[in-house]
């Protein structure tokens, strides 16, 4: 007598999982979006959209100190006080974003680019095992 699903059937089994896990994957928000700043100290004041800064996807392509330490950026949330005119004259994002390493900042869309309202701070998760929120 032959057993139904023979060799396949622990597979088999498995199907209600591996379907549950995929729409629970679906639904999850963009793991590109964790750890988002948006910057709006100054933006909306200037008449301006809000800067949403994708901070991991320059982390997956730097290390922390390129930014933290040689561009001048602290590192705490809110505690960097960053201008146009800062970046127009090369210090903190126009350090890259120079026309020449990345987009320049005539390119206003491209950072400007969050809702309007939308309130400074982190989007998408701010905990690590460290002493605190970076």
């Amino acid at each position: 007598m032959t057993r139904c699903g023979g060799p396949l059937l622990p597979l088999l089994r498995l199907l209600p999982c591996l379907a549950a896990a995929a729409l629970c994957l679906a639904a999850a928000p963009a793991g590109a979006e964790y750890g988002d700043v948006v910057l709006n100290r100054q933006a909306e004041k200037a008449g301006v959209r809000p800067v949403v800064f994708p901070h991991w996807f320059h982390r997956i392509r730097f290390r922390c100190k390129v930014c933290h330490s040689e561009l001048g950026f602290q590192m705490r949330a809110g505690s960097n006080l960053v201008s146009m005119a800062d970046i127009i004259d090369g210090r903190f994002c126009g350090m890259c974003h120079n026309a020449q390493v990345a987009w320049g900042p005539e390119r206003c869309e491209l950072c400007h680019s969050g809702k309007r309202g939308l309130a400074s701070g982190i989007y998408g998760g701010s905990e690590t095992k460290g002493p605190g929120k970076w």
